[in-house]
């Protein structure tokens, strides 16, 4: 008999076990079953929104199903998701638009010769690219762990999802948890991608949310039944949807001196008084990055904005990202404590909803200091 210490079994054969568990109900997953709405708990509306900000992926690969349910598990409000679609114009969970970094594609050897060189946001990039893959092709493929610093165990053991992938995890579960899908790089992906009905990635990405009943104004009695943000740094792309869904959108705000994709606008320019009073007619909130927010120097804290007064002035709500537990992305105000930090927005800043990689630890936060009733 061959013996084994409590640690190696726990390492060894009991979270391999886990892990293959997970993989299965990850892959192949049928379509929303759609369990009885009057037996699941509601969204929570009392204190500022948990994203999963692609899914718990402070633990496992980002938006890969385990990242999702992991994160429904610890008590997400929404799980977020960034949209693209593949050479046969199906929509899927990714952020990048290349694979090199997030995914195993070099272990394959047939796909060596399939490397291009893109221009993506004004820079010139050379990798292998979702957009020039089937969806066969890609399910071949496993997600990586984005940062070297955080679990690799998990590295290659689960694939990409689809969209309707993504959409049947939060239909699943047991209360009503919320979807956060961004369309992503839409100007990237209508360039390489045509479908035959000569519709555009826009209206794909709607049609799929429609099929699956996600529709209604914010705080409506149908979107509190499936809660849904519509997401986007491109805010044509939010203006064109806006006259095919009534459920809410939240423009995306990345560094002020980042050009948009579609616009060739800064961000500094999209988040003027003038360009605010324009764009809350088609959204309900904006997205900015924490530095637009509250700038820093030295990795401490600098200066407090006025964006977060601007939009809340004009009634818009504001769900900044990303958080993260490292110390490496906590500055040094904070004490290398992450709860200091979600006090710090949730308290003084006044944030409505935290994109966060570590949702468990926000959720406990939260517990602690606005326990729902």
């Amino acid at each position: 008999m061959i013996e084994c210490d409590p640690v190696s079994f726990f390492k060894f054969v009991l979270v391999p076990f886990l892990v293959l568990l997970t993989i299965e109900s990850c892959v192949g997953r049928t379509l929303p079953s759609k369990l009885s709405d009057s037996t699941k708990q509601p969204l929570q509306t009392s204190r500022p929104y948990n994203i999963a900000h692609r899914g718990s992926n402070g633990e496992f690969p980002e938006e890969t199903a385990a990242a999702y349910m992991r994160a429904i598990e610890e008590g997400a409000d929404f799980i977020e998701t960034d949209i693209l679609a593949t050479k046969d114009g199906v929509l899927i969970c990714s952020h990048d638009v290349t694979l090199g970094d997030r995914t195993n594609i070099a272990n394959f050897s047939q796909f060596a010769d399939r490397k291009r060189t893109y221009e993506v946001q004004y820079v010139n990039m050379t990798d292998w690219f979702v957009v020039d893959f089937t969806l066969e092709e890609l399910k071949l493929l496993g997600v990586n762990q984005r940062f070297s610093f955080r679990d690799q165990q998990y590295n290659g053991k689960f694939p990409i999802i689809t969209f309707e992938e993504y959409i049947s995890i939060a239909l699943d579960a047991k209360r009503v948890v919320g979807i956060y899908p961004e369309i992503k790089n839409p100007v990237f992906v209508n360039q390489r991608v045509k479908w035959s009905d000569g519709k555009k990635f826009e209206d794909k990405f709607v049609e799929t949310l429609k099929k699956y009943g996600y529709k209604g104004s914010y705080g409506s009695k149908e979107w509190l039944k499936q809660p849904a943000f519509i997401q986007s740094f491109a805010p044509s792309s939010l203006t064109y949807v806006a006259n095919l869904t009534d459920l809410p959108k939240v423009f995306l705000i990345d560094d002020v001196t980042i050009r948009t994709e579609d616009t060739n606008q800064t961000y500094y320019e999209l988040t003027s008084d003038s360009y605010l009073d324009f764009i809350k007619n088609f959204v309900i909130g904006i997205g900015p990055w924490k530095d637009t927010v509250v700038t820093t120097k030295n990795n401490y804290l600098d200066e407090v904005t006025d964006l977060v007064a601007k939009a809340h002035a004009r009634g818009l709500q504001v769900h900044p990202y990303t958080f993260r537990n490292e110390n490496s992305f906590l500055h040094f105000d904070f004490h290398q404590d992450p709860y200091v930090e979600y006090d710090y927005w949730i308290n003084k800043i006044g944030v409505d909803g935290l994109f966060t990689d570590f949702t468990g630890s926000l959720h406990n936060f939260q517990e602690k200091t606005s326990p729902l009733s």
